[in-house]
């Protein structure tokens, strides 16, 4: 039997007359909004372990992993996917963020994209997306056409799909294979749902990523040592690390760790010399 849907991202918002409110009234209340949504999201922890895992599964046999939405939902995604090289030295391709309206919707809002029930699956098809691989569709009201038709599709042909959702019973979630459902209440801007749905969302991302990436062996002990060394100061962290795994001096790690080009193949070279 369906559940009933209720869309809670659409409810009115717990306070009114926003605009009387002062600044410091304006700040507690958002501030008092936003403390719930770790408690919702640690309410879907169970969800999230059961899509982990087969994250995991399938990326630990060459798959990839896909991130699909609209709007904030679609820029989250691909924030998400964007930090996955150079936080953890991973391929460009392995996690990829796919939003409606293409790589412009990322800056600016392009109309209609999220109401296409076949642009989703057409984006994915350019990657030749297939059953190896995981598709995460991302929506907080669950309703996005782009989104869920893409879900739909992707199930259909046999691959693993999860989704993001904060409306339980949503379409979304019916048509997702592992969903997750955080109930995060109404907005404090009714219907703002980049405010506590967001929030949400970027916590959920964090888990299944770094999770993941974890599990795939991209973090020793607690450090990233795989991490690209684009900039001075991840040098000098990479630097750190070496110097308390070896006892080293600056200097020498530092040159060891420019040799090498990772923290992880320096500590290798000097373990192995």
């Amino acid at each position: 039997m369906t559940k009933k849907f209720d869309k809670i991202t659409e409810k009115d918002s717990l306070y009114d007359n926003l605009e009387k409110m002062n600044i410091h009234q304006l700040l507690i209340n958002i501030n008092n909004e936003d403390k719930k949504v770790p408690f919702a999201v640690e309410k879907a922890i169970p969800q999230i372990e059961k899509l982990v895992d087969k994250v995991i599964e399938k990326l630990s046999k060459g798959g990839r992993l896909f991130y699909i939405g609209a709007g904030t939902s679609g820029r989250l995604g691909i924030l998400d996917a964007s930090e996955c090289p150079p936080t953890f030295g991973v391929e460009d391709d392995l996690v990829i963020g796919l939003i409606a309206g293409g790589d412009k919707a990322i800056r600016k809002a392009v109309e209609d994209a999220e109401d296409s029930t076949e642009q989703g699956w057409e984006d994915l098809k350019k990657y030749n997306f297939n059953t190896h691989d995981v598709l995460i569709g991302i929506a907080a009201s669950g309703t996005t056409p782009y989104v869920v038709s893409t879900i739909k599709k992707a199930r259909e042909q046999g691959a693993v799909t999860g989704c993001i959702t904060m409306n339980p019973g949503s379409p979304l979630e019916q048509a997702a294979e592992f969903p997750v459902t955080v109930v995060v209440g109404p907005e404090f801007v009714t219907g703002s749902s980049r405010m506590k749905a967001g929030t949400a969302q970027k916590l959920v991302l964090n888990m299944i990523s770094t999770t993941t990436m974890i599990k795939l062996g991209r973090v020793k002990g607690n450090k990233m040592v795989d991490m690209q060394l684009t900039n001075a100061k991840l040098v000098d962290r990479g630097t750190r690390m070496i110097m308390k795994e070896t006892g080293l001096e600056y200097e020498q790690a530092n040159k060891l760790l420019l040799t090498e080009g990772s923290v992880r193949m320096a500590l290798k070279k000097y373990f192995h010399k």
